[in-house]
């Protein structure tokens, strides 16, 4: 039962997070960083073990992988991750979509890691570069051309990705939706050919129709469903002098047991003894997935284009060597210089074929 009041037992550092004084912090949490918790200050980096299993966790580079979009303009992303709500997938265009597509399972999120160009939909263009979020709405027609190659982590859910409620920060705060780029109106004419593909992918398989007609010739539109794209650099971190704030307050969209979160570069906390990374956690109600866009964390380089798998109830966290670091150079260092995106599904997530 929650209550106002939590206990302690034991020898417990007196502020959350901070002063541990060579102990462990291990949170076993509820309702993902949101509901019931209980922090454990062991001896030992609970992360200290040898898995088998299917719950062991997955580290890959992208680099390695070639989806299918990569040497055929007419393949799909490969797929990475997942579960009843959403599927995650990696896509590394290199040649235009050589027709329309339209996804009819859920709606699309692409993070771009690497490369530009433009998706073509029947509201307008949309220019992307790195860093950019792309949300296209379920069943929105489209094509990728890309100016150079590029990759991006692709999120597809089944439920309606929206902005969280606004909370105690207002509408504004992390996410400004009026810094969100919005396509304009414009009617693409026909070339010559005789007809026009749109493939409606589902369920992993397509289906194809053919217009005699170029597909997005809408002279205009309105309402509130449409694609955009919001660039990470335009997210507005929140922050704490005194302590290391939980991954909820980076949320950017949500769906039906699936939440996307940014984890930007930011000013690193000040107050002596605060603990600047995130506390060794097993997030009970939660897989969580992390992609590495980029960045500095206290002077060393973060792994660019590593995704990581962290099932639900399996302990995670950086190692305690990066921790003793982060310490013994905490007056050297101001900042915070990463940029991950996660994605947190509450049903367990599979790995796909390729990564099992």
């Amino acid at each position: 039962m929650e209550s106002f009041v939590q206990l302690r037992r034991g020898t417990t550092p007196r502020r959350i997070h901070a002063d541990l004084d060579g102990l462990k912090d291990d949170e076993l949490g509820r309702g993902g960083f949101t509901g019931r918790t209980a922090h454990l200050y062991r001896r030992h980096d609970p992360t200290a073990f040898r898995a088998e299993g299917p719950l062991a966790g997955t580290d890959v580079q992208v680099a390695t992988l070639t989806p299918g979009d990569a040497t055929d303009p007419a393949g799909t992303p490969l797929l990475l991750f997942s579960n009843p709500d959403c599927r995650l997938s990696l896509s590394r265009r290199t040649a235009p979509h050589p027709f329309y597509v339209r996804t009819v399972d859920g709606d699309e999120l692409y993070f771009v890691h690497q490369g530009d160009g433009t998706f073509v939909t029947e509201f307008g263009d949309l220019a992307y570069r790195p860093g950019d979020f792309v949300y296209l709405p379920k069943a929105t027609t489209y094509r990728q051309v890309p100016r150079t190659a590029t990759t991006a982590l692709v999120i597809e859910t089944v439920d309606e990705l929206r902005p969280p409620p606004a909370g105690a920060l207002g509408r504004h705060f992390p996410f400004d939706s009026a810094l969100a780029v919005i396509p304009e109106a414009r009617a693409i004419d026909d070339d010559g050919r005789d007809e026009y593909e749109v493939r409606l992918y589902h369920s992993g398989d397509h289906t194809s129709l053919f217009y005699r007609h170029d597909p997005c010739d809408a002279e205009g539109w309105r309402g509130d469903n449409f694609p955009f794209t919001f660039h990470v650099d335009d997210y507005t971190p929140v922050l704490s002098d005194a302590v290391h704030l939980p991954p909820t307050v980076h949320l950017f969209l949500q769906a039906t047991g699936v939440d996307v979160l940014n984890f930007l570069p930011r000013p690193a906390e000040t107050v002596p003894g605060t603990e600047r990374l995130p506390w060794y956690h097993r997030n009970a109600d939660h897989d969580e997935i992390a992609f590495f866009h980029g960045g500095t964390l206290f002077g060393a380089d973060l792994p660019a284009g590593l995704l990581t798998h962290a099932p639900q109830g399996v302990h995670h966290g950086a190692p305690e060597v990066a921790r003793e670091h982060a310490r013994r150079h905490f007056a050297d260092h101001d900042r915070v210089n990463w940029t991950i995106i996660a994605v947190d599904t509450r049903r367990r997530l599979t790995p796909g074929p390729a990564l099992r």
